[in-house]
């Protein structure tokens, strides 16, 4: 191997960290900014405050997500034993279908909740 080649990845790597790191510095800076500029003007910081979640809330969203995983591999194990599509597209669709259908259920019943508890 010639030194061209071992720097090419050394680069790489180099490069796509500072990329990350100089993103990363840029939106904080900018929001800083922002912020000060918003404070300067008057207007109240307790909307940079965000709503905390209760443990009950978190607990629900990774147990409503944990269970469609569990469906999507029983469902991908179904469609392959059936022979109704390869294993890899079995398992790995109906993963995804079922986790973002456990994500969607949360999200259903904590905007019930907020409307139950706003209205």
């Amino acid at each position: 191997m010639s030194t061209v080649e071992l720097l090419i990845p050394i680069v790489a790597i180099v490069f796509s960290h500072s990329l990350a790191f100089g993103i990363i510095y840029i939106y904080l800076r900018n929001r800083n900014r922002e912020r000060m500029q918003m404070l300067e003007k008057g207007i109240d910081p307790s909307i940079f405050l965000s709503k905390s979640k209760s443990s009950h809330s978190i607990a629900l969203k990774y147990g409503l997500f944990l269970v469609g995983i569990a469906l999507g591999i029983i469902s991908g194990a179904l469609l392959y034993q059936n022979k109704a599509m390869e294993a890899g597209p079995a398992y790995f669709s109906m993963i995804l279908l079922f986790g973002g259908m456990g994500l969607m259920a949360y999200y259903l019943i904590e905007r019930k909740k907020d409307d139950r508890t706003n209205g």
